[in-house]
């Protein structure tokens, strides 16, 4: 009987010890880091599930088994189960199969049974209609769905360096206003996955939010403040900041607008997080016009179409109602869509009145101007015409950040991410004159610094806006518009002199020529001279301004809470971006500044901000003990 009781108590420990788990991850293209849906991960012969529209899945398997992941398009990966129960997969596209289709048949079969049921067919022997195929294969009538590759593009750039005033003793650069890089990292982060580095702009990141700064007095548009501190990554180093704030207008005095609505309605922006969100983002905005406003639509697919011609505000019914009839079909001619919305726009003009187009897109232009070079030729020469722009981006998969920001920075625009109703709400509501509503234009930056305090400097973002210091006096190169109460940051990590870093770099004396040794002024009290130019909305000749800041810096606890929450938030992009630079940049030391300075935060950004770092510290961790 002992002997019975021994055996089944070690067969019931062998039991326990084989036992599935629950195993979960997020599956991702490896080139682009987005989600894919619909792989399918098999145990051997046995198909355990599948991931889901968000690329996440869940399921059954024990220590030692095989999983292997396989998708039309990417080459399969297989994968031991370890200790872990998180397994995040990459899968790298297969460019041999990028021609092929999934084709799906329908019947009245349980959705378990169409597991499997999947043929390669060639997509030249089938019609294809937005985002559906249509056709005959083998004498058999197909009507499925194209499983397209991921081709989401982001402008690569890298990390501006630090740069000797010696060399180099002007910074300039054109501001920027934009926020979308905040919101499209945030779609990537609630996804359960980390941003490509090219998606993450820091200066958008820190300006995504609202800080407490003085108007400007008088009637300057914009007034500027200066901060400095020890750099909390590397206190031997300090962090400067530069703000600009432009001045608050009550709405009813804003002046009249001319708007034209240019509405993507292609066959890409059919799924659920695209045109039903813009429907939903406009009406928002139609909802904030006046009596004396007006507004046109301009929708493209295969050809540009005006839906509306230009209606007064008080017609939102009407308007509504054109908004509600759109629908999505067919592919993108966005040139001749801003073609057609720029000459709307003109026709209706309101001297010293807000002209403006709102373009709504996810970017993916494939029919007529489409490339970058053919964008940027077509919006250098409307954004002469006196009218501006606003894109709002929409959408995932095939998602081209980097044609949208290009036409708003070229087209003197802001650019927003839309990735919710309640970022739509933000950007057309609670920042509507900011967004929408220009008081100072062409708006450049310059930094004059001391080389008896500055060994070395460094401009943390706006590596796409960079500018010669010549362009700065020129009034003929475009900077950046600033919106109603826009408040716009930009830090600089400096090395004192006398400090050794060997982050900074060194260079050999020359061997066949003398290094020229630069006099330098003896001011000692003046770490560098912040100059910023703008022009009036509608005027053509640039104002300066300029302030001097002082040598002295304190420690980052004793500065403002805004410039304490900003330093948080740079050093969380430069974590996001596995930066070069970012030296001794933590989550746990960002994460604990950053609750130490939420403030009031009556919307909850900030706070989504901390949940959001805390997320991707996880993330990262999580990703370690897969590589591992």
């Amino acid at each position: 009987m002992k002997t019975i009781l021994s055996s089944l108590f070690l067969s019931l420990i062998i039991v326990v010890g084989i036992q599935a788990k629950t195993i979960q991850g997020i599956v991702t293209d490896k080139n682009n880091g987005t989600p894919i849906a619909g792989v399918m991960i098999k145990k051997g012969k046995a198909h355990l599930g599948s991931s889901d529209t968000n690329g996440k899945y869940s399921i059954n398997a024990e220590t030692s088994d095989i999983l292997e992941f396989l998708y039309i398009g990417y080459i399969s990966k297989k994968v031991t189960v370890g200790k872990e129960t998180t397994i995040n997969i990459a899968l790298e596209q297969d460019n041999k199969a990028l021609n092929e289709v999934v084709v799906i048949g329908y019947s009245t079969q349980k959705r378990s049974d169409l597991i499997g049921a999947v043929q390669s067919v060639n997509g030249e022997a089938l019609v294809k209609q937005g985002n559906l195929i249509k056709g005959r294969v083998g004498g058999v009538r197909i009507h499925g769905t194209v499983i397209q590759p991921n081709t989401e593009s982001y402008k690569e750039f890298q990390d501006n360096k630090f740069t000797s005033p010696l060399k180099e003793p002007l910074s300039t650069f054109a501001i920027d206003v934009d926020a979308a890089s905040y919101s499209n990292v945030r779609r990537f982060i609630n996804m359960g996955k980390l941003p490509p580095a090219d998606a993450v702009r820091i200066e958008e990141m820190i300006n995504y939010f609202r800080y407490d700064q003085a108007s400007p007095k008088g009637n300057e548009p914009v007034s500027i403040m200066t901060e400095l501190a020890k750099a909390p990554w590397n206190t031997e180093n300090n962090l400067l900041r530069v703000s600009l704030k432009a001045k608050d207008v009550d709405a009813d005095k804003l002046p009249a607008s001319n708007f034209v609505f240019l509405v993507d309605v292609s066959g890409s922006m059919s799924s659920a997080n695209k045109l039903p969100l813009v429907k939903a983002s406009l009406k928002l905005l139609v909802d904030q016009l006046r009596d004396k406003d007006k507004v046109a639509i301009v929708t493209y697919a295969g050809q540009a179409n005006v839906v509306l011609e230009s209606t007064a505000g008080d017609q939102k019914m009407k308007i509504k109602d054109v908004i509600d009839g759109l629908r999505a079909g067919g592919s993108t001619a966005g040139g001749d869509g801003l073609k057609m919305a720029y000459d709307i726009a003109r026709r209706n003009f309101i001297k010293a009145g807000n002209n403006r187009i709102v373009m709504t897109t996810d970017g993916d232009f494939n029919v007529g101007a489409s490339s970058d070079a053919d964008m940027e030729t077509l919006i250098t020469r409307e954004r002469e015409s006196g009218v501006n722009i606003s894109i709002l981006g929409y959408g995932m998969g095939n998602y081209k950040d980097s044609k949208l920001e290009l036409l708003a920075n070229k087209g003197r625009g802001n650019y927003a991410y839309i990735d919710n109703i309640s970022e739509a709400r933000k950007s057309i509501l609670t920042e509507f004159g900011g967004t929408l509503f220009t008081v100072a234009k062409d708006v450049k930056v310059q930094v004059e610094f001391n080389p008896n305090f500055v060994q070395a400097y460094r401009l943390i973002g706006y590596e796409n806006r960079l500018l010669a210091a010549e362009d700065f006096n020129n009034d003929k190169k475009v900077g950046g518009d600033m919106g109603v109460g826009h408040v716009v940051t930009a830090i600089y990590e400096i090395v004192p002199v006398g400090v050794k870093s060997s982050i900074i770099g060194s260079v050999d004396e020359l061997k066949y020529q003398k290094t020229d040794k630069k006099t330098v002024s003896g001011n000692q009290s003046e770490l560098a001279t912040v100059k910023f130019r703008y022009k009036e909305p509608h005027g053509e000749k640039s104002k300066l301004q300029q302030q001097i800041v002082s040598a002295k810096a304190g420690n980052i606890s004793s500065m403002s809470t805004d410039f304490q929450f900003i330093s948080a938030v740079a050093e969380f992009g430069m974590l996001l971006r596995n930066s070069e630079y970012k030296q001794n940049a933590n989550f746990e030391s960002l994460i604990k500044r950053a609750k130490a300075t939420k403030g009031k935060d009556d919307e909850g950004y900030r706070a989504e901000f901390i949940r959001m770092a805390e997320d991707v510290r996880a993330l990262m961790k999580s990703n370690e003990v897969v590589m591992n």
